[in-house]
């Protein structure tokens, strides 16, 4: 498995920016996929976007053209700048890893997890 931490959450306002990194030691990160999900309080845990090995990208409907998922293996780090944002996007937003991308909407599939980040959006 690969070891994973978040950073970068925060408060702001509707219409700020915040960039989320979730940094990576362990196994070979550079051949793992890596999931961003989030979770509001009472709501179950969400898919947000995903970014396979070779940088394919996918992004849920809610957050498609504002959300941004790169990585950079050299610094073993997977960012998600998030732009616009929106009250509907307070949650714990963690990261995670998976070998199999055919399954990045499924948290099932992810074997390691960040501790998650808080973002705060206030209206």
């Amino acid at each position: 498995q690969v070891q994973l931490v978040e950073s970068g959450g925060g408060l702001v306002q509707a219409g700020d920016s915040l960039r989320l990194s979730c940094a990576a030691s362990g196994r070979i990160f550079s051949s793992y996929n890596v999931g961003w999900f989030r979770q509001a309080p009472g709501r179950d845990r969400e898919f947000v976007v995903a970014i396979s090995w070779s940088g394919n990208t996918d992004y849920a409907d809610s957050v498609k053209g504002r959300f941004t998922i790169s990585r950079d293996n050299s610094k073993r780090t997977v960012y998600l700048q998030m732009s616009s944002l929106k009250p509907e996007d307070t949650a714990v937003y963690f990261c995670a890893a998976t070998p199999n991308y055919n399954r990045r909407y499924s948290d099932g599939a992810y074997d390691s997890w960040g501790q998650g980040t808080q973002v705060t959006v206030s209206s």
